[in-house]
């Protein structure tokens, strides 16, 4: 059977700089570039200059698109020619089918049943093969293995794979060239791998600039880990932001921990409250899992005032009938 351990290689490493630079490469074909924005009235309400990469604007509604994209392409003929696969609550889900419909591949989808039903319907409409599991990470693994072993299909990890971590770091990439003094990127924080994408990215291109990530409080196993200095598993979450439910892994952890230099917790009253903000000021789609990077700056539990400040809107799909403030 496959290993499932989502590293994908024989050796662990984290991607580097190079890596970061040959996924935008490797990537530009397909995915879009995302504008960054301005708005005055969250400026005001902060008390900080804010640059928002609308990722929620990229293919499949987020970033995740990104690392898929870099890791289907990545593939030689003979890995692809067997398809892939990979767990997901959803925006990795969406972006591996849309990957690897382009590359003209098949994509085995192992989807918790409660994901969003948005979610769900987005993965089927890029021709993922969806197989539906209990919303438990052991159900998501086991039944994964199962597609593994029936179809043959490479592995994708939704973080934990640096072909994954190389691809997310390539946001970063772009605002950093659109806005090349920022003081501070925050970004949200799950599994990790946009934040350590962002991180190598951020930290080798401006020696000196200030990573943070922001997490909902229901979901603090990351601010745990970075605390403890080891991973400690996500237990029990229970927050509105579904995309960050899932813990640290072998890759992202050490490299959050060189890195980033501080997770802030973010309550639910703030995750909505930034949401409702955005959505209403600033014209923006985000889902619960961004608005908590706007979270770190709605609270503030940091003080960030009068510092240029880059956030990763890390996505926009909302299921809209279940909206928050409904």
């Amino acid at each position: 059977m496959q290993d499932l351990s989502g590293l994908a290689r024989k050796e662990i490493m984290s991607p580097t700089l190079t890596d970061i630079q040959q996924a935008r490469e490797r990537i530009k074909p397909y995915a879009h570039r995302t504008p960054v924005f301005t708005n005055e009235s969250l400026n005001k309400h902060v008390n900080t200059q804010v640059y928002l990469k609308c990722e929620n604007l990229q293919k499949v509604g987020a970033f995740k698109f990104r690392g898929a994209c870099n890791a289907v392409f990545s593939l030689n003929d003979e890995e692809a020619a067997r398809g892939v696969c990979t767990h997901s609550s959803g925006n990795h889900a969406q972006a591996l089918a849309l990957a690897a419909r382009m590359r003209g591949i098949p994509a085995y989808i192992v989807m918790p049943s409660n994901a969003p039903q948005v979610k769900k319907d987005a993965v089927r409409d890029y021709d993922g093969q969806i197989t539906f599991c209990a919303p438990t990470l052991e159900a998501r693994e086991a039944t994964l293995a199962k597609v593994v072993e029936e179809t043959g299909s490479v592995f994708v990890h939704p973080h934990n794979d640096e072909r994954v971590i190389a691809g997310q770091g390539t946001a970063a990439l772009e605002l950093l060239e659109d806005v090349p003094d920022l003081d501070v990127i925050i970004t949200p924080v799950g599994g990790g791998g946009l934040l350590s994408g962002t991180a190598i990215a951020a930290y080798e291109i401006k020696k000196g600039i200030h990573l943070v990530a922001g997490e909902p409080e229901m979901a603090d196993d990351a601010f745990r880990s970075l605390k403890s200095g080891t991973i400690m598993p996500s237990v029990n979450p229970k927050t509105i932001a579904d995309g960050l439910l899932t813990s640290l892994g072998t890759l992202t952890f050490p490299i959050i921990r060189q890195y980033v230099e501080q997770i802030v917790t973010v309550s639910e009253e703030g995750i909505i409250a930034s949401m409702k903000f955005i959505w209403e000021r600033a014209k923006i789609v985000i889902e619960p899992s961004a608005a908590v990077a706007i979270g770190v700056l709605w609270e503030g539990k940091i003080d960030l005032a009068g510092l240029k400040v880059g956030v990763i809107l890390s996505g926009g799909n909302v299921d809209l009938d279940n909206l928050p403030w409904r």
